[in-house]
């Protein structure tokens, strides 16, 4: 008998197997996706407007799990210093250990290293600091600024302490790489950044689990309607033989 036959309930075989191979399928895409996610990423509600308009306050956010040392400039990071907050907090880097940061240069911008920095991500290009600033990073420490600039509290309010307002990188325990509510995407690395030495950091697995659960939850519905969809062609198959 041939493997595309049908059965007594008036279905393939083919399509049975095939089906249930979705539906396995598919639990393990989507399951999987789960796990790596919860494995690679930790849940972060962004407390205040101070990174507007990267992130906003409200936001549930995806943060890759990091160590410390994998921070790069650029990048958005999640924190706890003692001499900030005993909260977590959400910053952005800026700079780190050796460089110079100040502002304000031409047209009102940050420098970094004597050099302008291009600052996409601040809200309608305003002003990169309401306050002149300059500070020196101490090496393994990283200075840190909140994308709404006349409103966050970060580094600038701290320059008259030890480290010029710079942080530990063990402080770090995460680097935000997407939104997850509202939805909103990854979060872009400045290019700005990509020019100086060791670059900017790559983004995290935060598409491929999304791909790997959509696509599971995909085949799960698919796999699951192939039954009840190839009954009811062989139903209306056999009702319009019986009507001839």
């Amino acid at each position: 008998m041939s493997g595309t036959g049908r059965t007594g309930d008036g279905h393939g075989r083919l399509g049975s197997v095939l089906s249930g191979l979705a539906v396995a399928v598919g639990c393990v895409l989507f399951l999987g996706g789960f796990v790596w996610g919860a494995l690679v990423y930790q849940p972060y509600t962004v407390p205040s407007d101070s990174m507007t308009p990267t992130v906003n306050a409200g936001d549930r956010v995806l943060a890759e799990r990091i160590d410390g040392s994998e921070v790069k400039r650029g990048d958005v990071v999640i924190f706890t210093d003692s001499v900030w907050s005993d909260m977590p907090m959400v910053k952005r880097v800026v700079g780190i250990g050796g460089d110079t940061v100040a502002c304000c240069g031409a047209d009102g911008k940050l420098t970094l290293n004597g050099k302008v920095l291009d600052e996409p991500y601040l809200q309608d290009q305003v002003r990169a600091s309401t306050t002149a600033f300059e500070a020196k990073v101490p090496e393994g420490q990283l200075f840190l600024l909140g994308d709404e600039r006349s409103g966050s509290l970060d580094s600038r309010v701290h320059l008259q302490e030890a480290g010029q307002g710079a942080v530990p990188r063990s402080a770090v325990s995460a680097r935000v790489d997407a939104t997850a509510w509202p939805l909103g995407g990854t979060i872009e690395r400045p290019q700005a950044f990509a020019e100086l030495p060791g670059g900017i950091s790559q983004p995290g697995p935060a598409r491929l689990v999304m791909i790997s659960i959509v696509a599971g939850a995909v085949l799960i519905f698919g796999g699951a309607a192939y039954g009840p969809l190839a009954k009811r062609a062989e139903r209306r198959r056999q009702e319009r033989a019986g009507a001839r």
